[in-house]
């Protein structure tokens, strides 16, 4: 009988059930983009190392930085960039190895040293931009999808100490030296590093992955892609005149046997014994992990925000399911006169009303679902992200268009429901 009676009322029912279309393709819709966002920069981000904690001297608090004398409080101006004195040092690190063993896999260690730039192979009007770093064996080693060395080796922490010598990119190798990658072994180039030249001699070169440089330069043609220049530690620290411990160091952890997020306090614990009396500076940890954490539930925030809001629309969708129930009730009147005449109980009318409600919103539902995720799927792919629909929000819609229904359609049923037979049956 519901089924007939949308039948009979094609256009009306279409136009009634369209605000639980809206509100639960836009919700639908929503949660996908948002899921697809979400998976998408956490894959990137584990990508980078989930198991990485980062230990970074930095400033102690105000607070921790001041004192008295003879009852005068005094502050200490510290400095904005901690002495030699101040970094963590290769003992501390040491350190640090023989206290956990099992549960660290390695440091990395690096230096940035800037840009560094090279007349283009065969045009030397033209310049080529290379990033120039250095960094310790463990680091290079360990560079993901750009750790496959296709000529050569890795610089060597022992035997490359002190030697300008250098890894870099075939794309490098196009761009600056001309000729195969293994030609390039063993060959001089000259770099201008803050406007001081530099040679160095090239001794791996590691395979280009076009994909994470264009994304991270921007780069569009050929001459402005750049690429990693990786020298020796010491070599890089010398360059840039800087003392022989480290700002920042990263810990890896043992991924499979160590939980990164409660081993970073750990970390940060033991560094930190190191500064207990040094008034201005002190070394904290922080590692990846948390930061996803972080991320995960901020990107979830957001997008339950969203959907709320988007989810008003099934309120306004409900109110229009309850007044074209009331014009029902109404136009109907005869026919449930008749119907009580013939003895059904004030249930039966009841609930032949509230089936009708929530007929209504289930078709709406369907269609709103089927709408939200070709929608969810057109707008993922549009920002460049898979499609990553959530089932928890199907299932949410679908229940509530059911509660929407027996909800909005109540009143217009218990309004029929009560109806006088005798009163309905002279009703013209």
């Amino acid at each position: 009988m519901a089924l007939t009676s949308v039948k009979s009322n094609k256009m009306r029912s279409l136009l009634t059930m369209l605000g639980i279309i809206i509100g639960i393709a836009a919700v639908i819709a929503i949660e996908t983009v948002g899921n697809s966002m979400t998976g998408s920069v956490m894959d990137s981000m584990s990508g980078m190392g989930a198991s990485n904690i980062s230990v970074t001297v930095t400033q102690k608090s105000s607070s921790s930085t001041s004192g008295t004398s003879q009852g005068v409080r005094l502050r200490r101006f510290m400095d904005s960039q901690p002495s030699d004195s101040d970094l963590i040092t290769q003992d501390m690190m040491d350190d640090f190895m023989a206290t956990f063993p099992t549960q660290v896999d390695h440091i990395e260690l690096s230096q940035q040293v800037g840009d560094g730039t090279i007349a283009k192979y065969g045009e030397p009007t033209t310049t080529i931009k290379t990033s120039v770093s250095g960094a310790n064996a463990a680091t290079l080693e360990n560079l993901g999808a750009d750790s496959q060395i296709l000529y050569g080796r890795w610089l060597d922490d022992e035997k490359d100490a002190g030697r300008r010598v250098a890894c870099v990119s075939e794309k490098f190798v196009e761009q600056a030296v001309g000729g195969t990658a293994q030609e390039a072994i063993g060959k001089a180039v000259t770099l201008t590093i803050n406007k001081n030249l530099y040679t160095f001699y090239i001794q791996g070169v590691y395979k280009y992955t076009e994909e994470d440089y264009s994304s991270m330069f921007g780069g569009s043609d050929d001459d402005s892609i750049q690429t990693n220049f990786y020298i020796p530690l010491d070599v890089a620290k010398s360059i840039v005149g800087a003392g022989a411990g480290y700002q920042s160091i990263t810990v890896v952890a043992n991924g499979g046997s160590v939980n990164v997020t409660t081993f970073v306090d750990t970390v940060g614990d033991f560094f930190a014994s190191y500064y207990t009396r040094n008034d201005s500076w002190t070394a904290s940890a922080s590692s990846l992990a948390s930061l996803l954490d972080s991320m995960s539930e901020m990107m979830s925030t957001i997008s339950l925000g969203i959907s709320a809001i988007a989810a008003l629309s099934l309120l306004v969708g409900g109110i229009g399911v309850m007044n074209i129930m009331m014009v029902s009730v109404t136009e109907r009147t005869r026919e449930i006169g008749t119907r009580k005449a013939l003895g059904a109980p004030a249930s039966a009318i009841r609930m032949q009303f509230i089936t009708e409600s929530v007929i209504l919103c289930l078709i709406g539902g369907a269609i709103g679902i089927v709408l939200g995720l070709g929608l969810g799927a057109a707008l993922s792919k549009a920002v460049g992200y898979t499609a990553r629909p959530s089932l928890a929000a199907i299932v949410i819609a679908v229940g509530f268009s059911m509660a929407i229904g027996v909800f909005f359609g109540y009143y217009p049923a218990n309004k029929a429901a009560k109806l006088d037979p005798i009163e309905a049956l002279r009703y013209e």
